[in-house]
């Protein structure tokens, strides 16, 4: 057991879940996070989706760790992961979308490394799955360590891969639903603290889904123009980033479908 476990609760991690339309996919979710090492809390957040996910997620709802919780309207996925933060009584939280799962260790690993380079926030690397959930072999790698001058240029940290001290996460919550939340959330931190680390696995398996918040390419770019404009950036910085990013992102993809089964670059 990590020496950094909250010493009031017992729990080192608050796992956060954001859930909505997902009946299908959020058994793997939680058993992925029920299986990781670190002493642990999952919190569920029900954004008044019209399946009954209690149903769904009856076998886990009588554990220890598991709580569910039901937002009183739709607050959208970044209203109700600040949802869970402000529930959370782990030292740190760690976001986990419903449709994708981690590999076992993930939270251990990037526990030992944030302790080892002192950073408020780590990432990981991940493997792209099917909409049905099969394994690609596509790698999207991380470098161990993001400058907020890198993540400008090219949002290398994705949000279900995320493990962050809960302190930080309550100091820039998401905002601007319009918009990649999660991108102006790590903008925001890495301003100020400088630096995230990530642990160059792929320890995250994110499933691909064309109906998803950024699944259309053309709306995804329409969101990260956003990003800069709610951030302050006029429109020379905003379009030198912008432009840069749509390089990034064409290039990281490439690069991912062409090592099928190997490690890509980003």
């Amino acid at each position: 057991m990590m020496q950094e476990q909250n010493d009031k609760t017992g729990l080192l991690v608050s796992v956060i879940i954001p859930a909505y339309r997902c009946s299908s996919t959020i058994s793997q979710a939680v058993q992925s996070a029920l299986a990781q090492e670190v002493p642990l809390e999952i919190l569920i957040i029900d954004d008044q989706s019209p399946e009954n996910l209690k149903d769904v997620l009856a076998p886990y709802l009588s554990l220890e760790q598991v709580h569910y919780y039901r937002n009183k309207r739709n607050l959208g996925a970044a209203g109700s992961r600040n949802e869970g933060v402000r529930l959370a009584k782990g030292e740190y939280v760690a976001f986990l979308d419903a449709d994708d799962w981690w590999e076992a260790g993930k939270l251990k690993k990037q526990l030992a490394f944030m302790k080892q380079t002192g950073a408020v926030l780590c990432s990981t690397g991940r493997e792209l799955v099917t909409p049905d959930g099969k394994l690609t072999g596509r790698m999207i790698r991380v470098k161990p360590e993001i400058s907020y001058r890198d993540m400008l240029f090219h949002n290398s940290i994705n949000c279900s891969s995320v493990v962050l001290k809960t302190e930080v996460a309550r100091e820039f919550p998401m905002e601007y639903e319009d918009s990649h939340e999660d991108y102006i959330m790590w903008l925001r931190i890495l301003k100020k603290y400088k630096k995230a680390a990530a642990v160059d696995e792929p320890l995250l398996k994110y499933r691909l889904s064309a109906g998803g918040k950024s699944g259309n390419k053309l709306h995804s770019a329409a969101m990260t123009w956003k990003v800069y404009r709610y951030l302050g950036f006029g429109i020379i910085k905003s379009t030198l980033c912008f432009a840069a990013y749509a390089v990034n992102g064409v290039r990281k993809y490439a690069m991912a479908y062409l090592h099928v089964g190997g490690r890509s670059g980003v």
